[in-house]
């Protein structure tokens, strides 16, 4: 994958000054450390840092059509291309590359904007017309790689990280209270939103068209959506079951595509598990896999991890996440993440990449989204039981099915009063579009009361609750309780966190590329397709995936406890000597981002430093606030980048009279 990142001039013929392009490129270095180049006319600037996977030698970026009146630069993979490539040469195209890049460009000369709806992979790119003076930029379904934008009476920037965005602004960026009220409820901004003001995202599944008139639609061209479940109707569980192992080894087969070694990740739980065992039995008898082990035995799960080692026979390396190591590379997270976040768990991820840069490996597979395709998570069964609660809510047993969800938790008879009230919120709306969230997003908006009063008066009435809900499909209220809960952790959690936080970001910052196979489209598809009863059986989760993976793996990773991948909070931040805790929570520093009450702040931290153990809100709210923390001292209150005499970069100029 790569960074990209351009700037069109509006009405008026201004060349783009090369520096700034040089310094957009060098600001996402850690995105493309292997070459950077550039287009420039009258009116735009495209930039691009590459990380070389495929064409090696000859697929440096901006890369053009025939009569050279297109030109693109992408981030990301077509992991179809091969097939797309034959067809377009039986059309009459001419490549001059070997690489993916390639063929977008001339299925755009093809399709138009329908080009989206033939590719398969994981994308962020920009195509510039240089007849019509028209940029299209578009993003995968799904929203795996990013894609910022920031528009002004003047100029339309855009670029794969908000920091390249940041670098050519005469002004700093500020945090957007209305984002920050989004980032406090879903842990994430809504499609489209950011934590800063006047910068915005190309949303996951849409395409974006402006000239240099100023003229400009945003689309989306692909949409998730549960229909009535034909399929599962008409199909047996085995039929089902063998469709959906055909499309996820065929997914990985593609994914192995590339011109470098392809590794995978292997944590010893059920996906990365699964994926790792396709790749090893199918193609690639000499398969490299990463895992992480933790200093904390809560978090640990390398004893999975080597039995999966032995059982598959890979060539294994593993990190040891120390408590100090989280604490002294948070500040790299968040830099690399660009926004607020409430866990430690990105902090394991980002070393884990670094581990496999260190052994020469660019690319890997990964599991993320298989737990919201196939029904992972304990927010689909409690949605399942609490909407049986909900049908005789004074009942004093149905309540009692969550301890089969929580055995550890429920074991006090005090504290299970407690989470009965707490999981028993909303249940008299069972079919409220919210539902089977909002449990969970009442919780975490209790971690605005650490809000200062100033910032709460600009957010004044503003409700991201309310926001949501006019986003949702038309047909959102006649889809099965399960199917709302499946959309609303994608579009939110996956898209917004899972995939930023802990997955492009982290290893983008080690130059290193994920892919993900489950989040194939035709995965997602089909699985949308399917009843809920069969992703969640009774209260079994990923029953379906478990079924693809009988012959591929051991029984004890196959039936194995779901263990959610987590990492320690406040240990990795108190008594750290790697981490400068009592400089970031000051009361000058609290005061200077004006985001939290200072005294709010304080109390936090003292109730962290005196107990051994925090509850989840607090844990929380100290890595909320602290992050956010450092997101204002890293981005607003920070001298910008300075580039570097040699800093090599391809410029290829291309003014004429238009």
């Amino acid at each position: 994958m790569c960074g990209i990142s351009g700037i069109l001039n509006f009405r008026n013929k201004v060349p783009i000054s090369d520096d700034l392009l040089r310094l957009m490129a060098f600001s996402m270095k850690h995105r493309g450390p292997d070459e950077a180049g550039a287009y420039v006319d009258d009116y735009i600037g495209l930039a691009q840092s590459r990380l070389s996977i495929i064409d090696l030698t000859g697929g440096s970026q901006p890369i053009h059509n025939e009569d050279k009146t297109l030109w693109i630069i992408f981030n990301g993979e077509i992991f179809n291309y091969p097939e797309l490539r034959d067809d377009l040469i039986k059309r009459g195209h001419k490549f001059y590359t070997q690489t993916d890049t390639e063929v977008i460009i001339h299925l755009y000369e093809e399709k138009n904007e329908k080009c989206l709806d033939y590719l398969n992979g994981q994308f962020a790119f920009a195509i510039w017309n240089n007849r019509t003076n028209e940029l299209f930029l578009a993003r995968d379904r799904v929203g795996i790689l990013p894609l910022y934008f920031k528009l002004d009476d003047e100029r339309f920037y855009f670029a794969s990280e908000l920091k390249a965005l940041f670098q050519v602004q005469h002004n700093k960026p500020e945090f957007d209270p209305i984002g920050f009220d989004q980032i406090f409820t879903y842990w994430t901004n809504l499609p489209g939103d950011t934590p800063f003001k006047d910068y915005k995202e190309v949303p996951p599944g849409n395409f974006l068209k402006i000239n240099f008139d100023g003229k400009f639609i945003l689309k989306q061209y692909w949409q998730l959506s549960f229909p009535d479940h034909k399929q599962s109707k008409e199909k047996s569980l085995n039929e089902i079951t063998s469709d959906i192992k055909v499309l996820l080894e065929d997914a990985v087969r593609i994914r192995l595509r590339a011109d470098v070694p392809v590794g995978s990740y292997l944590s010893g739980g059920l996906d990365s598990s699964g994926l790792t065992a396709i790749v090893k039995k199918n193609f690639n008898n000499e398969l490299r896999t990463f895992g992480i082990s933790f200093e904390e035995e809560a978090f640990d799960e390398s004893s999975y991890q080597k039995l999966m080692v032995q059982y598959l026979q890979t060539n294994h390396s593993e990190v040891f996440a120390k408590n100090s190591d989280i604490g002294k590379y948070f500040e790299d997270i968040v830099y690399f993440g660009e926004r607020p976040i409430f866990r430690t768990a990105p902090a394991p991820l980002y070393l884990l990449s670094k581990k496999v840069r260190e052994e020469n490996f660019k690319v890997v597979l990964t599991g993320e989204g298989a737990d919201e395709i196939f029904g992972g998570y304990n927010i689909f069964k409690e949605a399942k039981i609490r909407k049986f609660w909900s049908s005789n809510p004074g009942s004093k047993k149905r309540s009692k099915l969550l301890k089969k969800l929580y055995p550890y938790i429920f074991k006090d008879k005090r504290v299970f009063s407690t989470l009965e009230a707490f999981f028993k919120t909303g249940i008299e709306e069972p079919e409220h579009p919210f539902f089977s969230h909002i449990v969970r997003w009442s919780n975490n908006s209790k971690l605005k009361n650490f809000f200062s009063d100033e910032f709460r008066e600009k957010i004044k009435q503003y409700n991201a609750l309310d926001e949501l809900l006019l986003k949702l499909p038309s047909d959102f209220d006649n889809w099965e309780t399960l199917s709302k809960a499946h959309y609303l952790e994608i579009i939110t959690f996956m898209s917004g966190y899972l995939l930023s936080a802990q997955g492009d970001r982290m290893a983008m910052g080690n130059s290193v590329e994920i892919r993900v196979p489950y989040l194939d489209h035709r995965v997602i598809e089909y699985l949308s397709s399917v009843s809920s009863i069969y992703k969640i059986f009774g209260l079994n989760e990923k029953f379906l995936l478990k079924k693809v993976f009988k012959d591929y793996l051991p029984k004890e990773i196959l039936y194995r406890a779901k263990n959610p991948y987590r990492a320690p909070i406040r240990n990795s931040f108190i008594s750290n000597n790697h981490f400068p805790v009592e400089d970031i929570l000051s009361e000058d520093s609290i005061n200077s981002c004006g985001v939290f009450n200072p005294a709010k702040v304080k109390l936090l931290l003292q109730k962290a430093k005196k107990s051994e153990s925090l509850s989840e809100l607090d844990n929380m709210a100290l890595a909320g606030v602290i992050s956010t923390q450092i997101l204002h001292n890293t981005f607003i209150d920070k001298k910008k980048l300075k580039l570097p005499v040699q800093y090599e970069f391809r410029v290829f100029h291309d003014f004429r009279n238009k």
